[in-house]
């Protein structure tokens, strides 16, 4: 789709991954509901969370385009606490993975972003980092992810300059809407590097 997406470099491709330098981005996220990363329901609820607020269910009503991709990411529910823009009492859920689905916010807001109303929504500044990355079509399910991760985890072990960081968890990058036809999707993997030690 023709919309604003994450500005980045490529630094290397073989033909197992690409390694990519991206640029600092805002984004949007909330935690999904359901077990699984890529259930329907919690995915859709997810989605309509997080776009009620891009279109206009924040402080101050403001409407902002929609961007690519939707990131979808597991966090280690570990008690780490993120910077909250309203008060949220965070409970630990032990030894259970949480997903949770991200918008990209449009770059001209900067740090300026209207705060959402809904308390669910968190805005956060992801840094500057460096990922390699798998494309794939069709549609995604946790096997696929599960599968996709492993494979991209062992190829990186022959990279002669970066290893997957510490603690790195996968993302996964949609960029179409749900209607468009699985061969046509275009679908990303993306694991965190940090360089090697000489």
């Amino acid at each position: 789709p023709d919309l604003e997406t994450v500005r980045f470099k490529v630094l290397n491709r073989t033909d197992k991954y690409e390694i990519r330098e991206v640029e600092p981005y805002f984004i949007a996220e909330t935690t999904m509901p359901g077990k699984t990363g890529f259930d329907f329901n919690g995915s859709s609820e997810s989605f309509n969370v997080l776009a009620e607020y891009l279109f206009g269910k924040n402080t101050s009503k403001e409407k902002m385009e929609m961007t690519t991709p939707v990131i979808t990411s597991r966090t280690r529910s570990d008690g780490e606490r993120m910077e909250m823009t309203t008060p949220v009492i965070t409970k630990k859920v032990e030894n259970q993975d949480k997903w949770q689905m991200s918008f990209v916010m449009p770059s001209k807001y900067g740090s300026t972003l209207p705060l959402p109303k809904d308390p669910s929504v968190r805005i956060k500044e992801v840094p500057r980092k460096v990922v390699a990355v798998v494309a794939f079509s069709g549609f995604v399910t946790d096997e696929e992810v599960k599968r996709r991760e492993l494979r991209l985890r062992d190829a990186l072990k022959n990279d002669r300059e970066f290893r997957v960081k510490e603690g790195a968890s996968v993302e996964v990058s949609q960029y179409n809407p749900p209607f468009m036809l699985p061969f046509t999707r275009r679908n990303e993997i993306a694991l965190e590097l940090e360089k090697k030690e000489e």
